[in-house]
């Protein structure tokens, strides 16, 4: 890429990262005034109790700074560079910009009802189903999209078909829900999507792709911004508005690259936190015995006694190995 690209990165990243504090610093006295807190359930970690009442919705924040990012940089970009680009930019921040929403008003319904539950699994899903169709449909009108999926580390490019469209979707509904489940603890989403954040933003200098580029800067940006408030002990936490939105980022990044199938491993923690509860779950209802003592696994760590910092530490560096080793998976 140009340097011109490079300054638009960097100025991406240091924009939603001043934008993300200035705007916690107003939110959270907000949210606490309009009694926006976090419902606890009894039948985690008794030490989460303390946290009840916290803010929450605090995905806001990040949300927000990169809408304004996107419309200073990115149309600034769009602009003044070829702006072939811009359609599958622009559609795939509206993909997470829906997911979002789903987020947002399913923390409401939480916070209406004074429980942790919203939506229906059922409802929720059938939602995130629709907005991954609507996505694919308008990235191969629009973005380019073809049905040819590459396979890391065999060096394959498959025309899969239909078939594409089906896996396509399960992935993107997998991952944004791996996403909201790893925020359990106090930093853990945003630490290991900032390392996710950074893995994309090589692969995209790597490919030429200035969308995945400025998306990758914005995400960095975003969850370091947010981790100034959410690091131990969080004075505020993200909800599914801010987990939901990374998810869908984290996801569309991967399609944007032209390796859909990288994010499963460069995603390593978000699809163990995902195979654990559907672990716990399925094997309960078999054998009424639990595999885990509790589920999602970062409360397993805590429960077998490593504290939120570790978890967070030990799950960042995971993340970033792995995030090594799917570099060499990166299509040349």
């Amino acid at each position: 890429m140009e340097q011109r690209h490079i300054i638009y990165f960097i100025i991406a990243m240091a924009a939603t990262f001043v934008l993300t504090v200035l705007i916690l610093k107003w939110l959270i006295p907000k949210l606490r005034s309009l009694k926006m807190g976090q419902t606890i359930l009894d039948i985690g970690p008794r030490w989460h109790k303390s946290k009840e009442g916290t803010p929450t919705m605090g995905g806001l924040s990040f949300l927000v700074a990169m809408s304004v990012v996107i419309l200073t940089v990115g149309i600034a970009a769009v602009i003044t560079d070829n702006h072939a680009w811009a359609a599958k930019f622009f559609i795939t921040y509206g993909m997470a910009l829906c997911y979002a929403l789903i987020g947002i008003w399913d923390d409401s319904l939480k916070i209406r009802k004074k429980e942790n539950e919203g939506f229906s699994a059922g409802q929720k899903y059938l939602l995130q189903f629709f907005i991954a169709v609507v996505y694919l449909v308008a990235m191969k009108l629009w973005g380019g999209l073809t049905t040819e999926m590459y396979f890391p580390y065999f060096d394959k490019l498959i025309d899969l078909g239909p078939l594409y469209y089906v896996i396509a979707t399960l992935l993107i509904t997998g991952v944004v829900n791996a996403v909201n489940l790893t925020d359990g603890i106090d930093g853990l989403a945003a630490s290991v999507t900032t390392v996710v954040g950074g893995f994309f933003a090589v692969a995209a200098f790597m490919a030429a792709e200035l969308p995945a580029a400025l998306i990758s800067a914005m995400t960095i940006g975003g969850c370091v911004g947010f981790l100034v408030y959410n690091f131990y002990p969080a004075r505020v936490f993200m909800g599914d508005t801010g987990s939901l939105f990374l998810g869908g980022l984290v996801v569309g990044l991967a399609f944007l690259i032209n390796n859909p199938l990288i994010i499963l491993l460069v995603g390593l923690i978000y699809v163990i936190e995902a195979a654990s509860v559907i672990i716990q779950v399925g094997c309960f209802k078999l054998t009424h015995k639990r595999v885990f003592k509790m589920a999602p696994i970062h409360h397993h760590f805590e429960k077998c006694g490593w504290g939120e910092i570790k978890v967070v530490a030990i799950f960042s560096l995971v993340t970033l190995i792995v995030s090594v080793v799917a570099f060499f998976g990166l299509m040349h």
